[in-house]
């Protein structure tokens, strides 16, 4: 037997609630991976990309890196030198060439590297960037190139060479030639070590793999951010090797200050300040180096 249709079941509802409905945007929170707290997203950007309270640093990019460091914001774009894609051909369970094109459309950068020229405290410097969301910071051909081109850019205008690192380590898709740029990368800092000019690594998180087993280790000075993960192996995959616990913070930047591979944990808010200091001890110039002049210096030219 057919139950007889219900009128009033089949009557829809306006549903008013949806005419004064307001759109929320997805990124308006940021969540504190520490204390689980949450701010507002304009607040943390704001802050430079650390949580007001808990001090965490979270990731930031290499565009925002060299705007918080460059007086004023403003520098000049090292050009970078353009490499061959995909030699290899390569494909797991996307093309490597895909992942290429979803990362630059993600960033809006070639790869993940950006090197700028211009002034830190009054003083010309060359700073390089590592862009964690272009594939996680991996170092391929593109990448090395670049870490060369920054290196070169130093030596000819005799300022030092400031790197942010921030990678998880060589580009698998990229195989030996990926590996290859640690050798290349080595050379490029012994050659500011002969023009005696300073190399100094700022190590955020995560900075790790064949990064840290190359040129994220061959500063003059080692500065890391709080709380960076900074390693080889990661604490999982020794975990697991050993069969035994690790230490609590095992890896972290103050454990490794600590322990005698780095120099100085600076807070993201005293990094351009700490490091121009630095780099004026180290070139012989500003008022804690008394009245010597450094070797000549190109002049820097104002950004357009």
């Amino acid at each position: 037997m057919v139950e007889p249709m219900n009128w009033i079941s089949e009557v829809v509802r306006p549903k008013i609630k949806t005419l004064f409905k307001r759109e929320t945007p997805e990124n308006l929170w940021v969540k504190c991976p520490d204390t689980g707290q949450m701010v507002f997203h304009k607040e943390v950007e704001g802050n430079h990309w650390v949580i007001p309270g808990s001090e965490h640093h979270l990731k930031m990019s290499a565009q925002a890196r060299l705007k918080m460091m460059f007086d004023g914001g403003t520098w000049l774009d090292v050009p970078l030198p353009e490499v061959a894609v995909d030699p290899l051909k390569f494909r797991d369970e996307k093309r490597y060439v895909d992942r290429l094109k979803e990362a630059r459309a993600k960033t809006g950068m070639q790869d993940a590297f950006k090197v700028g020229f211009g002034r830190v405290g009054g003083m010309p410097m060359t700073l390089a960037a590592q862009e964690f969301g272009f594939m996680a910071g991996s170092l391929g051909m593109a990448a090395g190139e670049a870490f060369v081109r920054g290196a070169e850019t130093a030596l000819d205008k005799r300022t030092p060479y400031i790197l942010f690192s921030a990678s998880g380590g060589a580009r698998m898709q990229e195989g030996i030639l990926s590996l290859m740029q640690m050798p290349r990368t080595t050379v490029a800092v012994r050659r500011l070590n002969a023009a005696r000019l300073p190399y100094v690594v700022v190590l955020t998180n995560p900075t790790t793999g064949g990064v840290t087993a190359s040129y994220a280790m061959l500063g003059d000075v080692h500065l890391a951010e709080p709380g960076a993960l900074i390693c080889f192996a990661g604490p999982r995959v020794i975990e697991q090797t050993i069969r035994e616990k690790l230490p609590d913070g095992f890896q972290r930047a103050e454990y490794l200050r600590e322990h005698g591979m780095v120099d100085q944990v600076v807070h993201r808010h005293a990094l351009k300040e700490t490091v121009a200091r630095i780099c004026g001890l180290l070139m012989n110039v500003g008022p804690e180096a008394g009245t010597a002049r450094a070797p000549a210096q190109a002049p820097v030219p104002e950004p357009a």
